[in-house]
């Protein structure tokens, strides 16, 4: 058995001046555009805190028009350490809110003290 191989012979025809490696894209097409920047997703969440000049503290949390928390009962302390945490112009207009509920809460106590005071010494009186 035989195997018969064919062999080209090279081509004598003129070669055209064609560069080795490929030329660069033209200037006039356009590069592929860059991905664009990925957009972080951002939550909006509104945080309320209300205070009164007995010192009680609640909060509510929404989403949108959603409500996640309602009605919940804080301690002045962690409203305070909350907003130092957050930032200090903050913490700083709380704080003076909450030192004065803290004045008007030391007046009341003065005056019930006194008031019990005074209704001690009626009782000893009608001994």
């Amino acid at each position: 058995m035989t195997v018969d191989t064919l062999v080209e012979a090279p081509s004598t025809a003129p070669v055209a001046n064609t560069p080795a490696e490929p030329l660069a894209p033209a200037a006039d097409k356009k590069a592929p555009a860059k991905k664009a920047a990925a957009r972080t997703k951002t939550v909006e969440l509104t945080l309320t805190v209300t205070g009164t000049a007995d010192g009680e503290w609640r909060a509510q949390l929404k989403q949108g028009s959603t409500f996640l928390a309602r009605d919940v009962a804080v301690a002045a302390a962690a409203v305070s350490r909350a907003a130092r945490e957050l930032h200090d112009d903050l913490a700083e207009p709380i704080d003076a809110i909450i030192g004065e509920a803290r004045s008007q809460q030391a007046a009341k106590v003065a005056a019930l003290e006194a008031e019990l005071d005074a209704a001690r010494q009626a009782l000893a009186n009608l001994d």
